[in-house]
């Protein structure tokens, strides 16, 4: 049976979500940045069986209209996906990118809810000081809507340092796709300081994920320039093998119809 799509009201605004599968395992799904719930499209096949699939377009996102402001909270994302599930039903996580930010956030919020987790070349494992300043800090986030508005400088400093090679030519390459256009830059501006409180502490979760004894896969791209796979390394030490890591000949974009089988194996039913 092919996704179905579907909207749920939160206040003022719509949320939309894809929903396929009847099987008695839940899997809820975090796309990544810029992305939407249909990146998962390469499962529905290998999952459809076994799960219950819920794919979510997070704010700015698909087909969600937000009217909350530049606001999402983590516990109100949890009411949503327990409005979405049947009581009580513990369920699984996947996120890919910046939706792995999202799918740490939610286990550390109910740890003893979730089954296990799938995290694809996941956002959200190591420190990003200039996201946090620039979405929690007030001269932060003034500075961030001026770069914004006016991205020359930081563009043209970015472009110099490459040339000279302190600055590598496939991030800024990354760069210029997000600042080049006005619209771009908007729409970066919204959605990061909308998902500014989706934070994850990995110390916290690591002792979470010990004590529940959560089955958690990280998959990463070996070419990957955005997501690093050290940062998933450091992740799964000491993890008394709850955290497992995997590494495949591949980029950044591994939510592919190639990697479907590979991935649908690393959940854990």
């Amino acid at each position: 049976m092919p996704a179905e799509s579907h909207h749920i009201p939160f206040r003022s605004s719509d949320l939309h979500y894809l929903r396929w599968g009847q099987g008695p395992e839940w899997l809820f799904c975090f796309h990544g940045y810029g992305e939407d719930s249909r990146s998962f499209a390469c499962l529905e096949k290998e999952l459809a069986a076994d799960y219950t699939v819920i794919a979510i377009d997070l704010p700015f996102h698909g087909k969600t209209e937000w009217r909350e402001g530049l606001l999402l909270e983590p516990a109100d994302l949890l009411a949503l996906v327990n409005q979405l599930r049947p009581p009580g039903q513990p369920f699984h996580l996947m996120g890919y990118s910046m939706g792995g930010r999202v799918a740490l956030q939610l286990l550390q919020l109910v740890p003893e809810e979730v089954r296990s987790m799938l995290l694809v070349a996941p956002d959200g494992l190591h420190k990003k000081i200039w996201q946090k300043l620039a979405t929690h800090s007030l001269i932060g986030k003034r500075l961030f809507k001026q770069v914004m508005d006016q991205p020359g400088w930081l563009l043209g400093g970015l472009d110099l340092a490459t040339r000279l090679g302190l600055y590598n030519p496939n991030l800024l390459k990354f760069v210029h796709y997000y600042l080049d256009e006005s619209e771009a830059r908007e729409m970066l501006y919204q959605r990061w300081t909308t998902m500014r409180k989706f934070r994850p502490d990995k110390k916290l979760l690591k002792q979470l994920i010990r004590q529940n004894k959560i089955s958690v896969n990280l998959v990463f791209g070996r070419y990957d320039r955005v997501i690093l796979t050290r940062y998933g390394t450091v992740f799964s030490q000491n993890s008394e093998g709850h955290i497992r890591l995997t590494e495949l000949p591949a980029g950044h974009q591994l939510l592919r119809e190639k990697y479907a089988v590979t991935l649908a194996k690393f959940l854990v039913k």
